[in-house]
């Protein structure tokens, strides 16, 4: 019996997605977690055989946590998905070691499809990931700056971007105050970034974290 996990944010999708592997008689949904960090730990516990794993989380991204799944769970198999890709998310995806990258708006039966795949250690790209990644072997993007940075840099970056204070990163990663703030320093040196909506833009580009919603105008 092969154990999935399951870490997207949004609460129907995460259900869906628990629904949809009812369809394979061999999987069984160990967990489901709608936080990075969370999803993370819980990825360190059960050591499931496969994850679906959304890239665009709260505390941890998609990214990093495949990031260190090949590290320490190699064996896990691994489906990235979101609701936009750009050419650079599916590079870092693709280094980074995917066995299948789709796009959330591709559909459950796609998505299906998907999961076959990987689940036995396959690979599967989305009809828009496979035409990006053609365009990447063409025209390779030349961006490694999300690779240049620490781990602890990365995350960093992604708590920055979602709006905590230099005090508030401190005490999630249990660094001081001043480490803090010296990560923050380097990040800005290394991305040639300067001030919060600098690192944020940064982020959003590169699929860290989402979008805010736009401000809808008062009615008054």
């Amino acid at each position: 019996m092969k154990r999935v996990v399951i870490i997207e944010d949004e609460t129907m999708l995460r259900d869906l997605l628990a629904e949809l592997l009812k369809n394979f008689p061999l999987c069984t949904l160990a967990g489901s977690y709608g936080d990075g960090l969370e999803g993370w730990k819980g990825l360190q516990k059960i050591k499931p055989d496969m994850a679906l794993l959304d890239i665009k989380l709260p505390s941890l991204n998609g990214l990093e946590i495949l990031r260190r799944l090949r590290e320490q769970l190699p064996n896990c198999n691994v489906l990235l998905f979101s609701a936009y890709f750009s050419t650079g998310m599916v590079r870092q995806a693709l280094k980074a070691g995917a066995n299948g990258i789709i796009e959330k708006t591709a559909g459950l039966p796609e998505m299906e499809k998907a999961i076959r795949a990987v689940v036995d250690g396959g690979t599967y790209l989305g009809p828009g990931v496979a035409d990006m990644v053609r365009r990447i072997m063409i025209e390779p993007d030349k961006d490694d700056s999300l690779e240049n940075l620490s781990e602890r840099e990365r995350e960093v970056l992604q708590y920055v971007a979602e709006g905590y204070s230099t005090k508030e990163i401190a005490v999630k990663l249990s660094i001081s105050v001043k480490t803090a703030e010296t990560h923050r320093s380097n990040l800005m040196t290394k991305l040639n970034l300067h001030g919060i909506a600098g690192l944020t833009r940064y982020a959003i580009e590169h699929g860290l974290i989402k979008a805010a919603p736009p401000t809808l105008p008062s009615q008054d």
